[in-house]
Order: C-alpha cells, then sequence, then structure tokens
C-alpha cells in the first residue's frame, strides 16, 4: 500500500504511521506523546477550517497542526 499524509484521510479513517517527516526540532514533542512509526491512527476530525486536526492514538486523543498533519505520512489500516 501506498503512503500518504495523513490530512488525505477522511473522519473516521484509520491509518498506520509510516514515516514522520517533520523536522527534528519539532519531532521530539510527537514522539513523546507516542506519534511514533507503526503506531495506529483514526481521524477523529478537522475543524471547521481544516486547522488543527483531531486524530485518536494510543487510546486518547490529539491535536496537530494541519502543515505538522501534512508531514505525517500513513497508509490505510
Amino acid at each position: 500500500m501506498e503512503s500518504r499524509p495523513l490530512t488525505l484521510l477522511t473522519p473516521g479513517s484509520k491509518g498506520v504511521v509510516t514515516a514522520i517527516q517533520i523536522p527534528p526540532v519539532h519531532r521530539a514533542r510527537l514522539l513523546e506523546m507516542g506519534l511514533l512509526v507503526g503506531t495506529p491512527i483514526e481521524v477523529v476530525r478537522f475543524a471547521p477550517l481544516g486547522d488543527p486536526v483531531e486524530i485518536r492514538i494510543r487510546g486518547y486523543n490529539l491535536s496537530l497542526r494541519r502543515h505538522e498533519a501534512e508531514l505525517v505520512m500513513v497508509r490505510d489500516a
């Protein structure tokens, strides 16, 4: 299966993280919150203007800025 940006999934869609292309300075924060390659995620919703993106990961909800979510690559679960 092909990887694509997290922002291309629709609410309710599930996927698995295949790559995190965020610069290392900001990547550490996401890694500490459990967003790792191989982690299953579910898109909960997009805010009305598309920013932020809310995902469910490891049993809790996490909001990412749209520009961050575009750099998280996922494949369908």
